[in-house]
């Protein structure tokens, strides 16, 4: 099964539309060990989600330590539910075919974030595993994004100026052949997310920033859906994994984080015409 159709079916098995973030910091942790404490997210939460997104910078920040605890987290996610490497690699060809081994055969994500900076052939290596999703970084979350994202810019065979990314938008679907290629559109900024929504109407788009970041859970549902109503990855970390700081309160209170959120999605789902019951 290939990453799309792992996540619908993953989507409507859960009804959600809900990503949980599996980003430990030690700081915010209310026990110590990380694999503990993703295990208890994971149980917690295994009913309520379509994917889980583990970034690997939160585990590669506490050397091997920290790799073999992504290890063993990756060995209690249900098999049924799709997880997506947040990584943003990219480079020029040859580094990014190890990176593209790396992300699928050595961990076994089913997808990937990537940095498409250096244009389609530093990302090939990465689409030619056409079963697992290549999720391009389109627009970030963060504050700092219109510093460079938002410039305008012309395509060098010509053309209009348009902001930078939406050619990254537009290339990304240009390079969607077999039908594994996403986007990163941050959920910070609604009106950039509609307009990346029109460019590529058909693709998987990953929304970060909701919850902590403060995008807005119902305008990213809004304008992130596709026009069958799915096809939308929600992410939420932080304010899920952090809902308590107790360490005998934090499992039921990341649940019932993560049952808010996927409840407030689904009843905007419901007053668009989008109900499960027609998935």
């Amino acid at each position: 099964m290939g990453f799309a159709d792992k996540l619908s079916t993953a989507a409507r098995q859960n009804r959600s539309l809900l990503c949980v973030g599996l980003d430990p910091d030690p700081s915010l942790m209310p026990i110590e060990d990380v694999f503990e404490f993703n295990r208890s997210i994971i149980e917690a939460t295994g009913d309520l989600v379509c994917a889980y997104k583990p970034n690997l910078a939160f585990y590669e920040a506490s050397g091997v330590p920290g790799l073999e605890a992504l290890r063993r987290t990756l060995e209690v996610i249900p098999t049924g539910i799709p997880v997506i490497g947040d990584a943003k690699r990219g480079d020029v060809q040859p580094s990014s075919h190890f990176y593209a081994r790396a992300m699928f055969d050595v961990w076994g994500f089913d997808a990937v974030t990537v940095n498409p900076l250096g244009g389609r052939d530093s990302v090939e290596p990465f689409l030619a595993y056409r079963d697992r999703g290549v999720l391009v970084w389109c627009r970030s979350s963060n504050p700092g994004a219109r510093e460079l994202q938002d410039l305008s810019a012309s395509p060098p065979y010509g053309g209009d100026s348009r902001p930078f990314y939406e050619w990254i938008a537009e290339r990304a679907a240009a390079w969607n052949d077999a039908g594994n290629v996403g986007l990163v559109v941050g959920g910070t900024y609604p009106d950039e997310l509609r307009r990346v929504r029109e460019i590529a109407p058909d693709m998987p788009l990953l929304v970060p920033g909701i919850g902590t970041q403060q995008g807005s859970l119902e305008k990213s549902v809004e304008d992130g859906v596709d026009d069958l109503g799915r096809n939308l990855i929600v992410s939420a970390s932080r304010s899920i994994l952090y809902a308590s700081r107790d360490r005998t309160a934090f499992v039921e209170a990341a649940r019932q984080e993560a049952e808010r959120l996927r409840g407030k999605m689904n009843a905007r789902l419901v007053e668009m015409g989008f109900p499960w019951e027609n998935a």
